[in-house]
Protein backbone atom coordinates (compact mmCIF):
# COMPACT_ATOMS: atom_id res chain seq x y z
CA UNK A 1 0.00 0.00 0.00
CA UNK A 2 1.17 3.54 -0.81
CA UNK A 3 -0.30 6.55 1.00
CA UNK A 4 0.95 9.60 -0.91
CA UNK A 5 0.07 13.06 -2.19
CA UNK A 6 -2.79 11.38 -4.09
CA UNK A 7 -4.46 10.38 -0.81
CA UNK A 8 -8.00 11.75 -0.63
CA UNK A 9 -7.58 13.30 2.83
CA UNK A 10 -4.33 14.98 1.83
CA UNK A 11 -5.75 16.32 -1.44
CA UNK A 12 -8.76 17.76 0.36
CA UNK A 13 -6.49 19.74 2.67
CA UNK A 14 -4.03 20.53 -0.17
CA UNK A 15 -6.79 22.19 -2.20
CA UNK A 16 -7.36 24.72 0.63
CA UNK A 17 -3.74 25.89 0.86
CA UNK A 18 -3.69 28.35 -2.03
CA UNK A 19 -0.17 29.09 -3.25
CA UNK A 20 1.16 27.27 -0.18
CA UNK A 21 0.17 23.99 -1.76
CA UNK A 22 3.27 24.05 -3.97
CA UNK A 23 5.58 23.09 -1.11
CA UNK A 24 8.60 20.86 -0.69
CA UNK A 25 6.74 17.97 0.93
CA UNK A 26 4.29 17.76 -1.97
CA UNK A 27 6.99 17.64 -4.65
CA UNK A 28 9.22 15.33 -2.61
CA UNK A 29 6.32 12.91 -2.26
CA UNK A 30 5.85 12.93 -6.03
CA UNK A 31 9.51 12.04 -6.57
CA UNK A 32 9.49 9.37 -3.86
CA UNK A 33 6.59 7.65 -5.65
CA UNK A 34 8.16 8.06 -9.08
CA UNK A 35 11.86 7.40 -8.44
CA UNK A 36 12.43 5.83 -5.02
CA UNK A 37 9.62 3.35 -4.35
CA UNK A 38 10.01 1.47 -7.69
CA UNK A 39 13.73 1.04 -6.94
CA UNK A 40 13.40 -0.37 -3.42
CA UNK A 41 12.60 -4.02 -2.70
CA UNK A 42 10.53 -4.32 0.48
CA UNK A 43 7.27 -5.80 1.71
CA UNK A 44 6.59 -2.72 3.81
CA UNK A 45 3.87 -0.16 3.10
CA UNK A 46 4.81 3.41 2.18
CA UNK A 47 3.61 6.71 3.64
CA UNK A 48 5.21 9.58 1.73
CA UNK A 49 3.25 12.52 3.13
CA UNK A 50 1.79 13.57 6.50
CA UNK A 51 -1.85 12.50 6.63
CA UNK A 52 -4.15 11.65 9.59
CA UNK A 53 -3.89 7.92 8.91
CA UNK A 54 -1.07 5.41 8.68
CA UNK A 55 -0.79 1.62 8.46
CA UNK A 56 1.36 -0.84 10.41
CA UNK A 57 4.62 -2.15 8.92
CA UNK A 58 5.28 1.05 6.98
CA UNK A 59 8.10 3.29 5.82
CA UNK A 60 7.05 6.83 6.77
CA UNK A 61 8.77 9.95 5.41
CA UNK A 62 9.12 12.75 7.97
CA UNK A 63 8.87 16.25 6.47
CA UNK A 64 8.70 18.51 9.51
CA UNK A 65 11.99 18.82 11.39
CA UNK A 66 10.80 21.20 14.10
CA UNK A 67 7.49 20.21 15.70
CA UNK A 68 7.47 16.52 16.59
CA UNK A 69 3.97 16.85 18.05
CA UNK A 70 2.71 16.68 14.47
CA UNK A 71 3.65 13.01 14.55
CA UNK A 72 1.79 12.08 17.74
CA UNK A 73 -0.61 9.95 15.70
CA UNK A 74 2.22 7.59 14.71
CA UNK A 75 2.35 6.31 18.29
CA UNK A 76 -0.86 4.37 17.58
CA UNK A 77 0.81 2.22 14.89
CA UNK A 78 3.27 -0.68 14.99
CA UNK A 79 6.52 -1.55 13.22
CA UNK A 80 7.24 1.76 11.51
CA UNK A 81 10.51 3.01 10.02
CA UNK A 82 10.63 6.81 9.97
CA UNK A 83 12.80 8.33 7.23
CA UNK A 84 14.32 11.74 8.02
CA UNK A 85 16.02 14.12 5.60
CA UNK A 86 17.81 15.99 8.40
CA UNK A 87 20.15 13.96 10.60
CA UNK A 88 19.20 15.71 13.84
CA UNK A 89 15.54 14.81 13.35
CA UNK A 90 16.31 11.09 13.67
CA UNK A 91 16.83 11.12 17.43
CA UNK A 92 14.04 13.64 18.02
CA UNK A 93 11.32 11.72 16.20
CA UNK A 94 12.53 8.38 17.58
CA UNK A 95 12.34 9.71 21.13
CA UNK A 96 8.94 11.27 20.52
CA UNK A 97 7.22 8.31 18.82
CA UNK A 98 9.24 5.30 19.95
CA UNK A 99 9.65 4.05 16.36
CA UNK A 100 12.87 3.26 14.50
CA UNK A 101 14.15 6.29 12.61
CA UNK A 102 16.85 6.53 9.94
CA UNK A 103 18.64 9.30 8.07
CA UNK A 104 18.26 9.44 4.29
CA UNK A 105 19.86 12.52 2.71
CA UNK A 106 17.41 14.64 0.76
CA UNK A 107 17.46 13.95 -2.97
CA UNK A 108 16.00 15.33 -6.19
CA UNK A 109 15.37 14.23 -9.76
CA UNK A 110 18.64 15.59 -11.13
CA UNK A 111 17.89 15.12 -14.83
CA UNK A 112 14.54 16.86 -14.49
CA UNK A 113 16.12 19.89 -12.84
CA UNK A 114 18.98 20.14 -15.35
CA UNK A 115 16.61 20.97 -18.20
CA UNK A 116 15.93 24.36 -16.60
CA UNK A 117 19.54 25.63 -16.62
CA UNK A 118 19.63 29.19 -17.99
CA UNK A 119 22.22 31.98 -18.42
CA UNK A 120 22.68 34.10 -15.29
CA UNK A 121 20.99 37.48 -15.73
CA UNK A 122 20.04 38.39 -12.13
CA UNK A 123 21.91 38.73 -8.86
CA UNK A 124 20.33 37.39 -5.64
CA UNK A 125 17.04 35.87 -4.49
CA UNK A 126 15.48 33.96 -1.63
CA UNK A 127 13.59 30.85 -2.69
CA UNK A 128 11.16 29.00 -0.44
CA UNK A 129 8.17 29.52 1.79
CA UNK A 130 8.01 33.13 2.86
CA UNK A 131 7.27 32.27 6.51
CA UNK A 132 10.69 30.64 6.78
CA UNK A 133 12.38 34.01 6.32
CA UNK A 134 11.82 34.72 10.04
CA UNK A 135 14.71 32.31 10.68
CA UNK A 136 16.99 34.17 8.27
CA UNK A 137 19.01 37.33 8.30
CA UNK A 138 18.43 38.35 4.70
CA UNK A 139 19.91 41.47 3.09
CA UNK A 140 17.69 44.23 1.81
CA UNK A 141 16.98 44.53 -1.88
CA UNK A 142 17.00 40.85 -2.84
CA UNK A 143 14.18 39.20 -4.77
CA UNK A 144 11.76 36.67 -3.28
CA UNK A 145 10.54 33.60 -5.17
CA UNK A 146 7.70 31.67 -3.54
CA UNK A 147 4.24 30.25 -4.19
CA UNK A 148 5.06 29.01 -7.70
CA UNK A 149 4.58 25.65 -9.34
CA UNK A 150 7.90 23.85 -9.60
CA UNK A 151 8.00 23.99 -13.39
CA UNK A 152 7.61 27.77 -13.17
CA UNK A 153 9.98 28.24 -10.23
CA UNK A 154 13.03 26.36 -11.53
CA UNK A 155 13.66 28.36 -14.73
CA UNK A 156 13.29 31.57 -12.73
CA UNK A 157 15.74 30.37 -10.04
CA UNK A 158 18.21 29.39 -12.74
CA UNK A 159 18.62 33.02 -13.80
CA UNK A 160 20.11 34.05 -10.44
CA UNK A 161 23.77 33.95 -9.46
CA UNK A 162 23.10 33.69 -5.70
CA UNK A 163 20.26 31.86 -3.97
CA UNK A 164 19.23 31.82 -0.32
CA UNK A 165 17.63 28.41 0.19
CA UNK A 166 17.61 25.25 2.29
CA UNK A 167 16.76 21.60 1.73
CA UNK A 168 15.72 20.29 -1.66
CA UNK A 169 15.36 23.84 -2.97
CA UNK A 170 19.04 24.44 -2.24
CA UNK A 171 19.97 21.17 -3.97
CA UNK A 172 17.98 22.16 -7.05
CA UNK A 173 19.62 25.60 -7.11
CA UNK A 174 23.07 23.97 -6.97
CA UNK A 175 22.20 21.86 -9.99
CA UNK A 176 21.16 25.08 -11.74
CA UNK A 177 24.70 26.41 -11.09
CA UNK A 178 23.66 28.96 -8.47
CA UNK A 179 25.79 29.83 -5.45
CA UNK A 180 23.91 28.70 -2.34
CA UNK A 181 23.81 30.92 0.74
CA UNK A 182 22.59 29.05 3.80
CA UNK A 183 21.06 31.77 5.96
CA UNK A 184 18.56 29.71 7.97
CA UNK A 185 19.93 29.83 11.53
CA UNK A 186 18.49 26.36 12.21
CA UNK A 187 20.67 24.78 9.53
CA UNK A 188 23.83 26.89 9.40
CA UNK A 189 25.91 23.71 9.86
CA UNK A 190 24.20 21.94 6.96
CA UNK A 191 25.80 21.58 3.53
CA UNK A 192 23.27 20.46 0.95
CA UNK A 193 24.88 17.98 -1.43
CA UNK A 194 23.46 16.96 -4.78
CA UNK A 195 21.94 13.47 -4.59
CA UNK A 196 19.72 11.88 -7.22
CA UNK A 197 16.54 10.08 -6.15
CA UNK A 198 17.69 6.78 -7.62
CA UNK A 199 20.96 6.93 -5.68
CA UNK A 200 18.98 7.72 -2.55
CA UNK A 201 16.91 4.59 -3.24
CA UNK A 202 20.10 2.50 -3.08
CA UNK A 203 21.03 4.04 0.28
CA UNK A 204 17.54 3.40 1.61
CA UNK A 205 17.64 -0.21 0.39
CA UNK A 206 20.85 -0.86 2.30
CA UNK A 207 19.43 0.57 5.51
CA UNK A 208 16.17 -1.35 5.19
CA UNK A 209 18.06 -4.58 4.55
CA UNK A 210 19.92 -4.15 7.84
CA UNK A 211 16.76 -3.43 9.80
CA UNK A 212 14.73 -6.25 8.26
CA UNK A 213 17.76 -8.58 8.10
CA UNK A 214 17.23 -9.32 4.43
Amino acid sequence: MIISHDNEAYRKKWNTLGLGRYNGAFYYSKEIVKNIIPNVDTDRNWVTIRVPDCVDHSIVFIHNNVDMRLYDYLKDYNDLILVCGVRETVSKVHKHTGHKAIYLPLSVDVEYVKQFIRPKTKDTAYVGRYEKTKYMNLPKGIDYIHGLKRQDMLPLVAEYKNIYAVGRTAIEAKILNCKIINADERYLHKRWRVLDNKEAAKILQEKLNKIDQR
